[in-house]
């Protein structure tokens, strides 16, 4: 049932992703067409000023998660809605110092610019906005996390990009007839309240105790944990935002809004990568949570290596394409006037690919509750990252940045991060660990370039079939590659096995609506 759960989270993350990344990037022509450069990179400077602001959350978010996969696979009714009521004080309260945060904020603007664009005004009202959107995005929150905990994360998915792609539809429709920001920006907010209310009712009718008002306050010992927990992760949620919002305020800052409206670009397709194959990796959390719960070290060392290749597979061949077919789609996206340096474009697809190979770590420590034992990790991470990067944007400009984010990983991550997981949960030698993660990346390095040589030979006048063909041979030549080396290994296995649960399922999901129809 776990793997059955996990498939049809994926199934609706993937349909909904889909069509998510397509409005997003027609939202993105749409505002590059009706607003100036200046205007994407302030966007793109704000969202993470807003992005870093969520700190507030203190790890509640992840260790909410955690303490409600034992109560849910028990059935304590009693439990949960203790746990409810704590997270509905918790968020509300975070959506308040995020307000009241962000506008303390507001008169320090300037100082994350390089220069103000004399072009845009209003710029304190527009900031304003986002701090206003982040705010209310909260004060629902604690019901969404109850239905993903559930192993229902589809239903959380249908209404977040339903509202998603509705948000950005009117987005480009008040944009092409407005050209105004402002009018961009409110839109965002009403439907930001639209969707909390949403899946607020929808979590209420799945669940109707939440609508109890007789509630039994939860017992100290759980109180210590989740604050213990809460701690942790607290740390841990500091340093991925400074690592996440890094790269954006140093080039800000250093460089300007110009370069950081190109840079966020090819930010935005990572991004939307990312968002996309961390659906794959989200949508078993809750299994693996569950499964951890009842089964042992064991049975759980051989899953995080099935989902360890799996990662590997998956982030490896994305990396090839990527490295390969990037400047190829800028061309046919947005022109050759926002084309990045390939040395620039490398840097960033092995930044993508080192963040990616540890999502399976990251699942693990959030479905297991591991945030105490390397509680210090991410700062650190993000102090590195943060003082490399800025010694070196001085230097060699955006690449500087991006590197700096490679050896903060490389550096602090590689090396701390994979060592608690198995030391304290799955209980096994960590060198097997740095075999199979040295293995992986010559093999994604070998592909990468080995295939940027060929393609370099092609003279293609045509950037769209140039795009077709480096793309399918990109992923052609990793397929075949990934197939000899590991056909034999039970991840492989494990992942043909996978597939073929997936398409059985949505063979029968194709055969009960046909029947219906007739």
């Amino acid at each position: 049932m776990r793997k059955e759960n996990s498939i049809i989270n994926l199934i609706y993350a993937y349909v909904g992703q889909i069509f998510g990344v397509i409005i997003s990037f027609v939202a993105r022509i749409v505002f590059i067409k009706c607003l100036n450069s200046e205007y994407l990179g302030l966007n793109s400077l704000f969202t993470d000023i807003i992005t870093f602001l969520s700190f507030a959350e203190l790890g509640i978010g992840s260790a909410m998660t955690f303490s409600l996969y034992e109560p849910l696979a028990k059935n304590d009714t009693q439990k949960i809605k203790s746990l409810m009521n704590l997270y509905k004080i918790a968020y509300r309260t975070i959506g308040s110092l995020v307000f009241i945060i962000g506008m303390i904020l507001l008169p320090f603007l300037p100082h994350f610019i390089k220069e103000m664009p004399a072009t845009i005004s209003n710029i304190q009202l527009y900031y304003a906005l986002f701090v206003v959107n982040s705010a209310v995005s909260y004060f629902y929150s604690y019901k969404r996390s109850l239905v993903i905990c559930d192993q229902k994360r589809y239903i959380a998915t249908f209404y977040r990009y339903l509202f998603y792609f509705l948000v950005n539809l009117s987005q480009i429709i008040l944009l092409w007839f407005t050209r105004n920001y402002l009018v961009f920006l409110v839109c965002q907010i009403v439907f930001t309240i639209f969707e909390n209310i949403a899946i607020s009712r929808k979590a209420e009718k799945m669940y109707p105790f939440l609508k109890e008002k007789q509630i039994i306050p939860l017992d100290k010992n759980s109180q210590k944990k989740i604050k213990r927990d809460i701690g942790a992760a607290f740390y841990n949620r500091v340093g991925a935002l400074i690592i996440k919002t890094t790269d954006s305020l140093v080039i800000s800052k250093f460089l300007g809004v110009v370069a950081l409206g190109m840079y966020s670009n090819y930010s935005m397709i990572v991004t939307s990568l990312n968002t996309i194959i961390n659906q794959i990796f989200t949508a078993i959390t809750a299994s693996v949570g569950n499964f951890a719960v009842t089964e042992s070290p064991e049975k759980l060392k051989k899953l995080f290596d099935r989902i360890y290749f799996i990662n590997f597979v998956i982030y490896g061949i994305i990396s090839v394409c990527l490295f390969n077919v990037t400047n190829v789609f800028m061309k046919i996206w947005l022109g050759n006037d926002f084309l990045l340096d390939i040395k620039i474009v490398m840097a960033i697809v092995i930044s993508f690919y080192i963040a990616g190979i540890r999502v399976s770590i990251i699942t693990f420590k959030d479905a297991l509750g591991l945030y105490w034992q390397d509680k210090y990790r991410p700062i650190i991470t993000a102090l590195v990252n943060l003082i490399v990067s800025v010694f070196l944007v001085t230097k060699i400009g955006i690449l500087g940045t991006v590197l700096g984010t490679i050896i903060s990983y490389l550096c602090v991550d590689l090396m701390i991060e994979p060592y608690f997981l198995y030391k304290y949960t799955l209980k096994a030698p960590l060198k097997e660990y740095y075999i199979n993660y040295f293995k992986y990346f010559v093999i994604v390095m070998t592909l990468g370039m080995g295939s940027y040589w060929c393609f370099s030979f092609l003279e293609i006048e045509n950037a769209i079939f140039e795009f077709l063909l480096k793309g399918m041979g990109s992923v052609v030549l990793s397929c075949v590659a990934i197939i000899l080396l590991f056909y034999k290994t039970d991840g492989f296995q494990y992942l043909l096995d996978t597939i073929k649960v997936a398409a059985e399922m949505m063979l029968k999901k194709i055969k009960r609506v046909k029947e219906k129809e007739t």
